[in-house]
C-alpha cells in the first residue's frame, strides 16, 4: 500500500473486517483453555493423579504461549499475521485431537498444555499486532472488542464442552473442538497485511540484488522499512531484515579466499545487529513504568489465573453443588470478562482516565475478590464474587494500550512479547501452587488467601511506581536551576 493508503485505512475500512477476524480467531483458538476447568474434574477423575499434577495441564495451556511471546512476536514481524494465524490453527487443532487419545497427564501436558498453547500464543501475538496496526483514535475500543473473543469463547465452549462430554464422552468432545479449531484458517484469510513483513522484505531485497551487476550494493532506498513509515533511520529491527541483502556480494569469481573473508564479515555484521537487538530489548526493562507493569501482570497471572481452573472444583469440595450447573463458574466469569474487557476498553480511550491508574484498579478489586473465596459459604456468593473476579480480569486488554504508550508503536511487538514473558510465567505457576496447597492442607483456604495477596501485592507496586513525583524528581535532578512554587506545577502522565 502507498503511504496515503496505510494512512487512510487507519480506525475504518477494512479495519473492521480486521476486528470480526481476530475476534473469531480469538474465540477458536481460547475457547477450550479458557474453559479448561470443566475439562480438569474430568482428567482427575479419568487418570486418578494428584491436584497439583493435573493443575499443569491448564497452567501451561495459557502460559506456554505468553512465555513465548517474544518468540511469536518474532514470527509476526518476520512472516506477518497471515501465515502466523494458518500455522497456529494447524497446532491447536492437532493438539487438542491428540489430547483425545492422551493415555496419561505427562502426554496431555505435552498434547494440550504446549502444543495448543503455543497454537495459541501465535494467535494472540498476530492479532493484536495487526490490530494495532489498523487502529490508533479507537485502539483501546478496538482491542477491548478482539480480546472479548476469548471471553465469549470462554463462556460459550464452557457449555457446549459440558454437553459434548455428556453426549460423546471426553475423547469424543475434544475431538469436535479440534476439528472446530481448524476454522483459524479461514480467519486468517482476511489478515490483510498493512506493511510487508520482514520476511518478504529480505526477499524482496535479495531479488532485487541479484539483478544488480557484479560488487554492486543495491540503493539504500530499495531496502527501507515498510511503507507509510517516515524514519530516515533503520530501526534495529529492520536492520536484523535488511542486513543480509545490503552486506552479502557475490564474490563467486574472486575464489575462495575472498568467499572466506566475506563470509566472516556477514558473521561480525549479523553478531553487531543482533547485539543491538538484545541491548534494545535490555533497554525496556530499564523503564521504571515498564518494568511496575511487568512485575504487577506476572503477580496477577500467579494469583488471578487459578479461579478460572479450580472454580468448579472448589464448589464440589465445599459441597455446594453435587455436579457442574448448565451455566457453571466458569462461563460466569468468562461472560463478565468480555464485559470488562468491552467497559475498560473504552475507559482507556478517555483522555481523563490514566490507563496505568486503571489497570492498579482492576488488580486491587481482584485481590479483593480472591481473599472473600474462602469466606464465602454459599453457592450464590462464589457466583458474585466469580462475576467480579471476571470484569475486573477483563484488563487483560488494556495491556497492548499501556505498551504502546509506555514505548511507542514501533517497538510494540517487541516491548508486548517481554511483558507477555512474565504473564505466562506467572500463569504457569498459578495453577500447580493452589494444587499443591489442597494437596498439603486439603482446603483452598490458603491457596486462595495466597493468589489475594499476590495480586493485590501487583496492584500496590504498580501504583507507587506510576505516581507523577517520579517524575517531578526526575525533572528536579536534570534541571537544578529551576524552581517550582508548587507540587501542581508539573504533571506527570504514564499513560
Amino acid at each position: 500500500m502507498s503511504p496515503h493508503t496505510s494512512k487512510k485505512a487507519l480506525d475504518g475500512g477494512w479495519g473492521w473486517v480486521i476486528i470480526v477476524a481476530c475476534f473469531m480467531a480469538q474465540f477458536l483458538a481460547y475457547g477450550s483453555p479458557q474453559s479448561v476447568g470443566i475439562l480438569y474434574p474430568e482428567w482427575l477423575h479419568a487418570f486418578q493423579e494428584g491436584k497439583g499434577m493435573t493443575a499443569w495441564v491448564g497452567s501451561l495451556v495459557s502460559g506456554v504461549g505468553l512465555i513465548a511471546s517474544p518468540v511469536c512476536s518474532a514470527c509476526v514481524d518476520n512472516f506477518g499475521a497471515r501465515p502466523v494465524s494458518i500455522f497456529s490453527g494447524v497446532m491447536v487443532a492437532g493438539g487438542l485431537m491428540l489430547s483425545a487419545f492422551a493415555p496419561n497427564v505427562q502426554f496431555l501436558i505435552f498434547s494440550y498444555g504446549i502444543v495448543v498453547g503455543l497454537g495459541c500464543g501465535l494467535v494472540y501475538a498476530a492479532t493484536l499486532t495487526i490490530t494495532c496496526q489498523y487502529f490508533d483514535k479507537r485502539r483501546g475500543l478496538a482491542l477491548g472488542i478482539v480480546t472479548t473473543g476469548t471471553s465469549v469463547g470462554g463462556f460459550l465452549y464452557a457449555t457446549a464442552q459440558n454437553e459434548l462430554i455428556v453426549l460423546f464422552g471426553l475423547e469424543g468432545c475434544l475431538l469436535i473442538i479440534g476439528a472446530l479449531a481448524l476454522n483459524l484458517m479461514a480467519c486468517a484469510g482476511f489478515m490483510r497485511p498493512l506493511n510487508m513483513p520482514g520476511y518478504y522484505l529480505k526477499q524482496k531485497a535479495a531479488l532485487e540484488r541479484t539483478k544488480e551487476p557484479l560488487f554492486k550494493k543495491p540503493p539504500a532506498d530499495d531496502l527501507k522499512t515498510t511503507p507509510g513509515t517516515a524514519e530516515k533511520n533503520l530501526a534495529v529491527k529492520d536492520h536484523l531484515i535488511t542486513i543480509d541483502a545490503k552486506d552479502i556480494t557475490t564474490p563467486d569469481n574472486k575464489g575462495g579466499f575472498m568467499a572466506g573473508l566475506a563470509i566472516v564479515k556477514i558473521i561480525k555484521k549479523k553478531r553487531q545487529a543482533y547485539s543491538k537487538y538484545m541491548h534494545s530489548t535490555a533497554d525496556f526493562l530499564h523503564d521504571r513504568n515498564f518494568m511496575a507493569l511487568c512485575i504487577a501482570i506476572f503477580l496477577f497471572s500467579l494469583g488471578a489465573f487459578p479461579p478460572v481452573l479450580f472454580m468448579e472444583d472448589v464448589a464440589q469440595s465445599e459441597g455446594l453443588i453435587d455436579e457442574v450447573r448448565i451455566i457453571p463458574l466458569v462461563s460466569i466469569v468468562a461472560i463478565t470478562t468480555g464485559v470488562g474487557k468491552l467497559t475498560l476498553g473504552m475507559l482507556a480511550d478517555m483522555r481523563w482516565i490514566n490507563s496505568v491508574f486503571l489497570y492498579a484498579f482492576t488488580l486491587l478489586g481482584t485481590g479483593t475478590a480472591l481473599l472473600l473465596i474462602p469466606i464465602s459459604k454459599s453457592y450464590v456468593g462464589l457466583q458474585v464474587l466469580s462475576a467480579v473476579v471476571g470484569f475486573f480480569s477483563g484488563n487483560w486488554s488494556l495491556t497492548s494500550y499501556i505498551t504502546t504508550k509506555i514505548v511507542g508503536l514501533d517497538k510494540l511487538t517487541q516491548a508486548h512479547g517481554i511483558l507477555m514473558f512474565f504473564g505466562g510465567f506467572g500463569i504457569m505457576l498459578g495453577p500447580p501452587v493452589v494444587g499443591w496447597f489442597f494437596d498439603w492442607t486439603q482446603s483452598y483456604d490458603l491457596a486462595f488467601y495466597f493468589s489475594g495477596g499476590s495480586v493485590l501485592l501487583g496492584g500496590v507496586t504498580l501504583f507507587l511506581c506510576a505516581l507523577p513525583c517520579w517524575d517531578k524528581k526526575k525533572a528536579d535532578i536534570d534541571r537544578p536551576d529551576i524552581q517550582y512554587t508548587s507540587n501542581c506545577d508539573k504533571v506527570a502522565s504514564v499513560a
